[in-house]
């Protein structure tokens, strides 16, 4: 039985990172990563989730075949996962947001970050902020987001990027796609 859940969480595994949907293989790679930190499983499934143009329209993020998932592991749903980027001072980074079943930030990560400054933003400490948001909260580096000495830049564009995101999980919950 041991043998054939490793032999199942393996195949999702690789299967994910033949088809990638999309996704650059390091990025991916951190994904898988995180996911199954966050959720202590081997082996899941990612399911990219697909939206209508005329929805999609209506969003404050942009969803395509690329950034956002329906995470489950056998029957069991895990979660969603989001991964996109966002812009820092003079390049994007690439940063990853997992929901639990019922819509809660349950874990955030900057995956990639490409600047000499400003990467105090994938502090553990820092990214701690965002846990527990749900689609009815707002946040904002004026309000209720800590800034950071030397990553202005960042850390709004991370927190612009969270809240836009908080709104779109909104709009797709009350339409019934998530």
């Amino acid at each position: 039985m041991i043998k054939k859940s490793l032999f199942t969480a393996l195949l999702f595994t690789i299967a994910f990172f033949i088809m990638g949907f999309g996704l650059p293989k390091n990025v991916a790679k951190k994904v898988v990563k995180e996911v199954e930190k966050t959720f202590e499983v081997e082996g899941f499934a990612m399911e990219a989730i697909s939206i209508s143009t005329s929805l999609n329209q209506k969003l404050p993020v942009r969803i395509t075949e690329d950034n956002l998932f329906r995470l489950t592991h056998g029957e069991r749903l895990l979660g969603y996962a989001f991964v996109d980027q966002a812009p820092s001072k003079t390049a994007k980074f690439d940063y990853l947001v997992v929901f639990d079943a019922e819509l809660k930030v349950r874990h955030s990560k900057v995956l990639i970050y490409r600047e000499e400054y400003g990467g105090e933003i994938g502090s553990k400490r820092w990214l701690k902020q965002f846990l527990g948001k749900t689609s009815g909260d707002r946040v904002s580096h004026e309000s209720n987001i800590d800034g950071i000495a030397g990553a202005t830049i960042s850390v709004r564009s991370m927190t612009n990027a969270v809240d836009d995101l908080l709104q779109t999980i909104s709009i797709l919950s009350l339409n019934k796609v998530l």
